[in-house]
């Protein structure tokens, strides 16, 4: 499971004040902000990875089976 956090907002200083606070939890950015097709701003960060990738590639977690 990958998770992902958004930020919208209706003008872009927002959206980018919104990803500052995400950022200032521990999330790394992933979108920096843009202007969508509907004339609203989004953004998006994720956790940053504290551990390499596992060698089957499922990450540094995998859930049971």
């Amino acid at each position: 499971m990958a998770l992902r956090f958004a930020v919208q907002a209706d003008t872009e200083q927002e959206c980018a004040a919104g990803l500052r606070l995400l950022e200032s939890l521990g999330l790394q950015t992933a979108m920096t902000p843009r202007l969508l097709s509907d004339d609203r701003w989004m953004a998006r960060a994720v956790p940053r990875m504290t551990k390499a990738p596992a060698e089957d590639g499922r990450g540094p977690v995998a859930s049971g089976g």
